[in-house]
């Protein structure tokens, strides 16, 4: 992450569940795993940890670009979040979200009712509340590099892109991952679920026990 760059792959997800003709803020944050950094033994073909984590960043949280909207029209689509971009320039003012290379994160996906987005920003912590729900997945957990660490999935990436000879030739003098995260649309990973009650059902339920949320995967 020398410089700002899409993550690659993009996750996408499927929300079921809303109140149709309730409005909703959709958003990401990504945040650490644990408090250490991790280097790439490539003898043994796995990552080792190299040390304690670096100092923390400012929060950074990404709201996708067709909030706000009805849960009618989030539940009718496929929300991709492929123009999130990341940086490890702590001073970058584009809004991007700001992470360390070689550490291990953890996407999350917040579902925010409207009355509960007052304190929204890019710049703060996801507010909470009952009207915000946030969901993670452990197997979108990844490790920020600036370039591939292992050149069997370099291969993977291209021999997956219908264009592979316009990425070689253009792609050479740039390192692999910035060349990737610049032609990577010709691919897109499998659609996560996100199911769960209607927060209106939810207030009206207040002081019942708490309901599981449910998770589905695709």
């Amino acid at each position: 992450m020398p410089r700002a760059g899409r993550m690659f792959p993009a996750m996408r997800v499927k929300i079921t569940g809303l109140d149709p003709h309730q409005q909703y803020y959709i958003a990401m944050d990504i945040v650490p795993v644990d408090n250490k950094r991790y280097r790439y033994v490539y003898h043994s073909s796995k990552w080792m940890v190299a040390g304690n984590a670096d100092s923390p960043v400012p929060p950074r949280v990404y709201i996708h670009p067709d909030s706000l909207a009805s849960g009618d029209t989030w539940m009718r689509q496929v929300v991709s979040f492929d123009k999130l971009k990341l940086t490890n320039n702590e001073l970058d003012d584009q809004g991007h979200i700001i992470l360390h290379s070689m550490h291990k994160y953890q996407p999350r996906v917040h579902v925010i009712r409207k009355d509960f987005s007052s304190d929204l920003s890019p710049t703060k912590p996801v507010p909470s509340g009952d009207g915000v729900k946030t969901f993670n997945f452990p197997e979108t957990v990844f490790t920020t590099v600036t370039a591939y660490q292992n050149q069997q999935i370099t291969r993977l990436k291209i021999d997956r892109n219908p264009f592979a000879k316009g990425f070689r030739d253009s792609g050479r003098n740039r390192t692999g991952l910035e060349a990737i995260m610049e032609t990577y649309a010709f691919w897109r990973p499998p659609v996560r679920t996100l199911t769960f009650e209607d927060f209106t059902t939810m207030q009206k339920q207040q002081g019942e026990q708490t309901k599981s949320m449910q998770r589905a995967v695709e």
